[in-house]
């Protein structure tokens, strides 16, 4: 009696798929980063919304109490914060583009620091206000406006610091002196991804142009 089981391997990728799986995955990194700054554009837009729509409607003289501000001195510092990640999150991007992987270490680790000083900061704001959550239209967009400012703080810096870990698993697996460079697959999905969380920061930097002068300026 003869074993007629057929044990198969399954088809064998070609060169051609597999190229075309690797430019898939760069391209879903690609539009995957541009759709979470399209949902954060809706969050924004809704909080710049009310806050317009309170300011100018004023009902019952109820927008804004005297002597009800915020604390200009940190809205400014972790705005400012802010855009000192954003920049060096957009300067390490460009440099491991041009194949220097310890300006993109050093830069992205500088950004986390900066990314988490802002973070404190933003919570700790909230044990200097002079006005209560609800006792005032501006009060309460400004209390949103601070969750929302925690909620991109952590997701930006958290982003960013997996990023630069990635980076160094990715020299213990491929080995050689700088692999972020290489034309890998896991390396040119790396680099997607870094590009994307650049513009994350990039337009939370700009975005926060707008918010610090709805909150600490107007």
């Amino acid at each position: 009696m003869t074993d007629t089981y057929n044990k198969t391997t399954g088809p064998s990728e070609s060169p051609e798929e597999r190229e075309f799986e690797l430019r898939a995955q760069v391209g879903s990194l690609w539009s995957g980063g541009r759709l979470l700054i399209g949902m954060y554009t809706f969050l924004l837009a809704s909080l710049v919304f009310s806050y317009f729509y309170l300011r100018s409607s004023n009902n019952g003289m109820l927008w804004k109490l005297p002597k009800q501000t915020a604390p200009t001195v940190y809205g400014w510092s972790i705005f400012l914060l802010m855009v000192a990640t954003a920049g060096l999150a957009t300067y390490g991007q460009r440099r491991l583009r041009k194949g220097d992987v310890t300006d993109f270490q050093v830069a992205g680790w500088t950004g986390v620091l900066c990314g988490l000083v802002a973070l404190f900061l933003q919570i700790y704001e909230l044990t200097k206000l002079s006005f209560y959550p609800g006792s005032s239209g501006f009060a309460s967009t400004f209390i949103g406006f601070v969750v929302l400012n925690i909620i991109s703080l952590v997701v930006g810096t958290y982003w960013l610091e997996t990023t630069l870990a990635r980076s160094l698993r990715m020299r213990r697996e491929l080995g050689g002196t700088r692999p972020e460079t290489s034309k890998a697959p896991s390396a040119q999905t790396f680099r997607a991804g870094v590009a994307s969380m650049a513009y994350f920061w990039g337009f939370l930097a700009v975005s926060g142009i707008l918010l610090t002068a709805m909150f600490y300026v107007m």
